[in-house]
């Protein structure tokens, strides 16, 4: 009858979860932005709050995963395959009770089959894959490494620290704003445990995972609770220790491992065998506690490079940590932006910046593992329900990204309308950015284009490089009038054909791949360049060029990677890069657009020269380029 009984509560649960689960994957294709990404936060806090339904949500999203194999074929089909397998991820880090080896195998045969899909599902299959079978021989590794990496735990057997700093746009953040966003996000000191607690809670889930031994969690709790902090710190390291051999070691020495953590549990057992249970309640966390996070107006663009740990702070860390110097890519800075385009191409001034003091001296390359996180804000009301489109505003790049990833578009892009809307007091925003940092692994590669302008003096200071990601727009404003006055008179436009003219040089990027040279004299009031990733070209990168002519019908288009451009009888343009009014240069003659070289490569070796630097924004699927 017992057992009955727990068939019937256990399937109420499946049932439950597989309704959940179902209403999470029909979420994406709906066009109601305000309750998107809520579906995938209220799984998650329950799977926090009961850590052994996790065995359960993982069954309910095995079956979906099979289902989709079954339709693979139809391209629709695939966009659910993201969703589920992030999901699954996050519910195996989650699992507070041993998950059965029949349910591994049903996981990984799923995800070998995707090993041969296109990208990015078998990319995301494969990093989803090396994580369960990191599980499966070590479980509750996953768990242990995250925490000791976003809470800074000291270890002699794993050096993994992460920060997290994020950066927000002042021309986009009120001080109201600011504020607000600060008191949601800086809250998630309050829910961090001490040390010494969050080592229990480590070893007590680390045991439950590993050994099963739900029967035994509450004292096994309580004589965790008893121990002093030199006792506390001997066993973590004994727990830490078994862990990283078994990870190095694979699945031989998985049965070492469940015997060493059998024999810890023992040993700290009979250390507490006078406790009562009057005496100290169970302490098991339930859920991975938050990452400190550092939230900070970006009003100078050295900020970021100062909080990313110099050389005098990763050499105390290396030191402190006993780590050789040439093996500290163990520390991450984990950035997150918070703006429009605006925010993006200051992001990638300074990630140019960044690699052109890494050419000279490696200072960071060496030792720091720098992932880049972007949080689409705006203070302009959206037009599309959906999410930004192309041309919408300064969103163009977020709405670039959540085309691509359509996980990205239902859990970040709508969390520019509650930030804007903050007032219910929970943890949506900090869950959310959590999950963002913890899953947002694939990066999607934008494109950089340097940017390389004279103007109209002769000294030598005349000649300024910036780089951009989104767009450049070229104005005359001394001749717009002519174009807004006398559109439609033939006379004028006669008469103004000899001032208002650009001489364009470009390269046609053909079907065969060959660069055709072209040379044109144009007569417009500005440009327009619009950055195509390959990833929506599905080619190459590619620039758009839009000419604003005052000849009515000469709307000419060029699509090119470079492109110079020349002002004739001596005027001048105004030059606007990311649509940012802080970037701004006057007084402009001449042009010349082309890839961004990454530097760092460039100075190791003659055969990096043509090696195009990229900005790296992480999403949940990404795009390879």
């Amino acid at each position: 009858m017992v057992d009955l009984a727990a068939d019937v509560s256990l399937s109420a649960v499946q049932s439950s979860l597989h309704t959940e689960v179902r209403a999470l994957l029909k979420e994406m294709n709906s066009r109601c932005a305000s309750k998107k990404g809520w579906i995938r936060w209220s799984l998650e806090r329950k799977v926090e709050v009961d850590p052994s339904c996790s065995v359960s949500l993982i069954s309910v999203l095995v079956k979906e995963l099979e289902k989709k194999l079954e339709k693979m074929h139809k391209i629709g089909s695939r966009v659910h395959v993201i969703p589920i397998l992030h999901t699954l991820y996050y519910a195996v880090i989650q699992s507070g009770s041993l998950i059965p080896r029949s349910l591994y195998q049903r996981v990984d045969e799923c995800l070998m089959k995707l090993l041969i899909s296109p990208m990015p599902y078998s990319t995301v299959a494969l990093s989803t894959l090396s994580s369960v079978k990191m599980e499966m021989t070590t479980p509750g590794s996953l768990y242990l490494r995250r925490v000791i990496a976003e809470q800074n735990l000291k270890s002699k057997h794993c050096n993994l620290q992460e920060r997290v700093f994020v950066l927000a746009d002042p021309d986009v953040f009120t001080a109201q704003l600011e504020a607000t966003v600060r008191a949601y996000l800086e809250v998630s000191g309050v829910f961090r445990d001490t040390p010494t607690a969050m080592e229990k809670n480590l070893m007590l889930r680390v045991m439950q995972k590993g050994l099963g031994t739900l029967s035994w969690s509450s004292r096994l709790a309580q004589a965790l609770e008893a121990l002093d902090d030199q006792m506390v710190e001997k066993y973590f390291e004994e727990v830490v220790r078994a862990v990283e051999q078994s990870i190095k070691h694979g699945p031989g020495r998985c049965t070492k491992y469940l015997n060493r953590l059998q024999h810890v549990q023992e040993e700290i057992l009979t250390a507490a065998t006078e406790v009562t249970e009057e005496e100290c309640g169970s302490r098991s966390s339930r859920t991975l506690s938050f990452p400190e996070i550092k939230f900070l107006l970006w009003t100078n663009e050295e900020d970021l490079y100062k909080l990313i740990l110099m050389r005098e702070r990763m050499d105390t860390f290396a030191g402190s940590r006993g780590v050789q110097r040439d093996d500290c890519r163990c520390l991450t800075a984990r950035v997150v932006v918070m703006g429009d385009d605006r925010v993006l191409g200051r992001l990638s001034r300074v990630f140019l910046s960044i690699r052109q003091r890494e050419s000279n001296h490696l200072v960071l390359t060496k030792k720091l593992n720098l992932q880049l996180y972007y949080v689409p804000v705006t203070d302009v009301e959206p037009s599309s329900p959906v999410g930004p489109g192309p041309d919408e505003g300064r969103l163009s790049l977020a709405g670039l990204l959540g085309r691509l990833d359509p996980w990205y578009n239902s859990n970040i892009n709508i969390l520019r309308a509650t930030i804007s809307n903050l007032s219910d007091q929970n943890l949506f925003l900090l869950d959310t950015l959590c999950y963002y940092l913890r899953c947002g692994t694939q990066p999607v590669n934008l494109p950089m284009y340097s940017v390389k302008m004279k103007r109209g003096s002769s000294d030598a200071s005349s000649a300024v490089e910036d780089v951009f990601v989104s767009h450049l727009e070229a104005d005359m404003p001394k001749f717009r009038y002519l174009k807004e006055k006398f559109p439609k008179d033939p006379s004028t436009q006669r008469k103004t054909s000899t001032v208002i003219v650009l001489t364009v040089t470009y390269t046609e990027t053909s079907l065969s791949k060959r660069g055709v040279v072209r040379g044109e004299a144009l007569r417009t009031c500005g440009v327009m360049i619009t950055s195509e990733p390959a990833a929506v070209t599905s080619g190459e990168d590619l620039l758009t060029v839009s000419f604003d002519s005052i000849d009515l019908g000469n709307k000419k288009k060029i699509r090119t990677q470079n492109i110079s451009i020349r002002t004739m009888e001596d005027r001048t343009l105004s030059v606007c890069l990311d649509r940012d009014a802080r970037r701004t240069y006057t007084d402009v003659q001449r042009i010349d657009i082309s890839p961004c070289l990454d530097p760092g490569c460039s100075l190791r070796s003659s055969r990096y020269l043509n090696n195009v630097l990229s900005l790296p924004i992480n999403t949940f699927s990404g795009v390879t380029l």
